[in-house]
């Protein structure tokens, strides 16, 4: 396993992080412990969570396995998130200070543990003041409760505008951005990859293999696939695409998945992707990316199968 920094914090976590959005849905707790199992066995030391994930179950199912081996807790970077509604209260979501304290603190007794590593805020909220959510993150951080924060859904702007204020307050402010990023979903290298480049915010992408859609999906049937109307409509609009690139793939010998994985791996900007397998042959495929080196000509052919944006703003569009 390969470690990287996140951003431009000392902080080393694995290239590959496992996300735990299936646990509680389409994973069971003995088979999502399996693989937790696994995936540490192999060096993923990063965990990635939310307390909006099927209602807390998957922070539940992770503090449990947390539990049955304390001296994990140490030897892992535990990330979970805050921001979607965990109950029907007027303040029951969104940023305010009122609700990330709540929030975090129930997250801590469902993950059985006394500190976060990365509290991300799952979505941008325009509506909370940034004095209200940095004075509230930064109270979490010196009673020990999270050590870093990060965000994720968030513009390029938003994150410029939050470590400016961060800055002005003397507080080391976000250290990484989740964002959907794809073959098939490339918006984000217009501003954000640039935005997170500049500030020193390590890039996270989730989605690598577009929910399914980088998987096969044109020899695979889309049963019990998460999303799986979404899936049929994308295939619809990518079906030429698609057939190319499954061909494509076809002919390196590969599964379209570890290609899929593979691009984002070899992308500068990519800090760690997080991969959200649903089956234990799920996961192996997904660490074997880790050893796909694609060729400069193959890279050269997925771009032009999967065109960008065309660069960064505003070359991109502007002259």
């Amino acid at each position: 396993m390969e470690y990287i920094n996140l951003g431009r914090t000392g902080l080393h976590i694995s290239r590959l992080i496992l996300g735990t959005v299936n646990f509680g849905l389409n994973v069971t707790e003995e088979d999502a412990h399996a693989m937790l199992n696994h995936a540490f066995d192999n060096g993923i030391n990063h965990l990635d969570t939310a307390n909006a994930y099927n209602g807390g179950v998957s922070e539940t199912i992770l503090g449990k396995w947390l539990s049955k081996d304390k001296s994990r807790r140490d030897q892992i970077v535990l990330a979970t998130k805050v921001y979607f509604p965990i109950g029907e209260g007027p303040n029951d979501g969104r940023l305010s200070a009122y609700h990330i304290r709540r929030a975090c603190e129930a997250s801590l007794r469902r993950l059985q543990t006394d500190h976060i590593d990365l509290y991300q805020m799952h979505h941008i909220d325009r509506r909370t003041p940034w004095e209200e959510i940095w004075q509230v993150m930064e109270q979490l951080v010196r009673e020990g409760k999270i050590s870093y924060v990060g965000s994720s859904n968030f513009a390029g702007w938003d994150i410029a505008h939050a470590q400016g204020l961060a800055r002005e307050r003397k507080f080391l402010g976000l250290v990484s951005e989740q964002s959907v990023y794809n073959l098939a979903n490339r918006s984000v290298e217009l501003e954000v990859i640039p935005c997170c480049r500049e500030l020193g915010v390590g890039f996270i992408p989730y989605n690598p293999v577009g929910g399914g859609l980088l998987c096969g999906v044109l020899d695979t049937p889309a049963t019990n696939r998460r999303g799986e109307t979404r899936v049929r409509n994308e295939i619809k609009e990518f079906r030429p695409q698609l057939e190319a690139y499954e061909q494509f793939c076809r002919d390196l010998g590969e599964e379209p998945a570890n290609v899929a994985l593979a691009w984002m791996l070899s992308r500068p900007d990519v800090t760690a992707p997080i991969i959200g397998p649903r089956t234990m042959e799920h996961l192996d495929g997904n660490l074997s990316a880790l050893d796909l080196k694609l060729e400069e000509e193959t890279l050269a052919k997925l771009d032009e199968l999967w065109a960008g944006p065309g660069g960064e703003a505003p070359a991109a569009y502007a002259w």
